[in-house]
């Protein structure tokens, strides 16, 4: 190869400030001013959040000198996306803060993206690893899709908000993050069958942080902010090994296409991150790995391992089995056939997940 001949080139976007602990929402102020951000600022909030934080942010933005405006939205739909960036737009907002849970953050990102402005991620609660990540799902007609968003400028996680959430939000994050130990065995599978392109990094990443989560099940309790400050860092750093992929590779696998069969047979059931625990015990098993090391971890944080426990029928777990598959066009341990009934079956029964 003559000199000069490799051309190939990738930016990688991180959050340039991750901001975790007791009390950091005052900070917010500080982190804009760190960032150059000024001007107008757009808080995309829900009804719940707009009590538990967004009315503290506002009220330091405005005292720091910013001018401040908020939009309450729901679920993270089309119409909803459209509603923020239609605020964004009649407001002329320079940045947006992202406020709540999953969909806040995800319609802050994906907004931030069409509308070409930075945005700040602040979660009031950990229920999957998409807190500071590049990739959002926004839901359709067909279910949720998994999009390129805005990688957020900053995170800023106040594990005195987070722990007042529903602990089985925190619960679900976990599980979203142990997903990932057969998240990265599909990758490597990929890698190793189809040549797929392959991050050393950020699998790395992955595997750390589901590590670090299973490693310490036992000290992550209901309501304790010591779990919080346990959790929050590799569920961040779950997220940013997707900036370092490139893709949501190193984080999602056969077990988060069973989560999205999931979503279209039996919506609102589960939690992304319980579907994806579940899904990540059966996949486990057909990878030949230790997916009774998954079930303890998840059974000791006290997220599911049964359908029973999401009151879901035995038939539709069967159901998303042979069908996930067929959920995106990804190379994983279910192959492009899928599985047979009968398989699925003895899969879910061996697990005891049926």
């Amino acid at each position: 190869m003559d000199e000069g001949d490799f051309t190939k080139a990738r930016s990688i976007l991180f959050p340039r400030n991750v901001l975790v602990g007791h009390g950091v929402l005052g900070q917010i102020p500080e982190v804009c001013r760190d960032f150059g951000l000024c001007g107008a600022a757009l808080l995309v909030t829900g009804p719940k959040t707009r009590d538990v934080a967004s009315e503290k942010i506002e009220m330091r933005l405005r005292d720091a000198g910013y001018d401040v405006h908020s939009v309450v939205v729901g679920e993270a739909t089309r119409e909803n996306l459209d509603k923020v960036e239609e605020t964004a737009r009649e407001v002329r907002a320079d940045f947006l803060i992202g406020i709540g849970g999953g969909s806040k953050i995800d319609l802050a990102k994906m907004a931030a993206k069409d509308l070409g402005v930075e945005f700040i991620s602040v979660p009031t609660s950990a229920s999957h690893d998409g807190i500071a990540s590049g990739r959002a799902s926004i839901k359709g007609e067909d279910g949720p899709l998994s999009l390129d968003a805005k990688v957020p400028l900053g995170v800023v996680a106040d594990t005195s908000v987070i722990v007042q959430a529903p602990y089985r939000l925190l619960a679900s994050g976990c599980a979203d993050v142990i997903s990932n130990s057969t998240a990265v065995r599909d990758w490597e599978f990929a890698r190793k069958l189809r040549g797929e392109e392959f991050s050393r990094s950020a699998y790395s990443l992955a595997v750390y942080t589901a590590e670090t989560i299973i490693d310490n099940a036992d000290i992550i309790k209901p309501y304790q902010e010591e779990s919080v400050w346990v959790a929050i860092r590799p569920i961040i750093i779950s997220g940013i090994s997707m900036s370092v992929a490139g893709s949501s590779r190193p984080t999602s696998g056969s077990e988060h296409m069973f989560s999205h069969a999931m979503d279209k047979l039996c919506p609102g059931k589960g939690l992304h991150g319980e579907q994806c625990g579940l899904g990540s015990i059966m996949m486990m098993y057909l990878h030949g790995g230790d997916w009774k090391r998954i079930r303890d971890a998840l059974v000791k944080i006290g997220a599911p391992t049964t359908a029973k426990e999401l009151d879901i029928p035995r038939e539709k777990i069967i159901e998303a089995l042979v069908t996930a598959h067929k959920v995106r066009s990804r190379f994983t341990i279910l192959g492009q056939e899928g599985l047979t009934q009968e398989a699925a079956e003895r899969l879910a029964t061996i697990t005891g997940v049926i």
